[in-house]
């Protein structure tokens, strides 16, 4: 691996509850391909090096066997454990809790493997070809750019519309995005319940009761960011805070949006929103799959990528 080139972190440890089980083992492909393989291989043909997989102790067995195993072969794997109990500060939580204390803790759980500037994504979404070449043209940028002890961290979030991420089949949740003429990222909200509305605008509830319409054109993070080393140490100051006022929630989870956004406020970070022009699709809901099935397809059928990703040899 080259010390030079990015780290891909992923986002594995989610429980898939509204789709019925683990999405990151699911096949999508024509050749039996998770959507996981999909950003592997653009990651891989983008010059991304090292990948570190974030994952349950539960379900280890099933995917190192079943998608991890496929990349020990062609790059340095690595496999993280996002644990309840593993948690900034000293902090003890005595609330017992089903799942996981969210993204920002996943991919602070990986601060001991991760060197080098990297990418964060989920396993269960279908990025595209042009977000990883973003990806990973501004890790290596940063990777030889001087920095004065005092600057904010300089990261960066592929920016999708969200008239390109809604189901048909059920709510979502979705970072929404206020973008600046320059492009950078003035404020993120973490927003979960946004239906479509049609015409690929969404439609939330406020607390209020009313609803609140989000336009096709909004941009919206699919956890695909850019970061650099620096930014465990925001993420730990996150975790630290959100344990203290919300640690006794059982369901309440610390979002990488929001804790961006704090640190943003703060001043400690500033982020660019790379404008992607690839599709992204994913899957919330079970029935969301056959879409998926048919947009893989129709991406090999256009010379996109192969009908099967990897070979036996590799």
């Amino acid at each position: 691996m080259s010390t030079h080139a990015p780290t891909l972190l992923v986002m594995a440890a989610g429980m898939g509850s509204r789709f019925g089980g683990l999405k990151q083992v699911e096949p999508f492909g024509p050749g039996g391909e998770t959507l996981l393989d999909y950003s592997v291989y653009d990651a891989l043909r983008a010059g991304f090096g090292q990948i570190v997989f974030v994952i349950r102790r539960d379900f280890e067995e099933v995917f190192r066997e079943r998608v991890g195993r496929r990349f020990e072969a062609r790059t340095a794997v690595e496999y993280v454990f996002q644990d309840i109990s593993y948690l900034p500060g000293g902090y003890e939580s005595d609330v017992v809790r089903e799942k996981p204390w969210g993204t920002a803790h996943a991919v602070w759980c990986a601060g001991a493997a991760v060197h080098t500037p990297f990418a964060a994504i989920n396993a269960d979404d279908f990025y595209g070809r042009d977000a990883f070449a973003q990806l990973a043209r501004f890790s290596k940028n940063e990777s030889g750019r001087a920095r004065r002890p005092d600057a904010p961290l300089r990261l960066a979030m592929a920016g999708y519309r969200l008239a390109d991420t809604l189901s048909e089949h059920g709510s979502v949740s979705r970072g929404i995005c206020d973008v600046d003429t320059g492009g950078l990222l003035v404020d993120i909200e973490e927003c979960s319940g946004i239906e479509s509305a049609g015409s690929g605008a969404g439609r939330v509830r406020t607390t209020e009761g009313g609803d609140r319409v989000l336009g096709p054109e909004t941009i919206v993070s699919m956890n695909c960011w850019a970061f650099v080393p620096g930014v465990f140490d925001l993420l730990e100051r996150a975790l630290v805070d959100f344990l203290a006022s919300r640690g006794g929630d059982p369901r309440a989870e610390c979002y990488l949006p929001a804790a961006v956004a704090g640190a943003m406020r703060e001043g400690a970070a500033e982020v660019e929103v790379l404008p992607v022009r690839a599709t992204w699709f994913g899957v919330t809901h079970r029935d969301d799959k056959p879409r998926v099935v048919s947009a893989l397809r129709a991406l090999v059928d256009s010379g996109e990528y192969p009908a099967r990703l990897w070979s036996e040899e590799g």
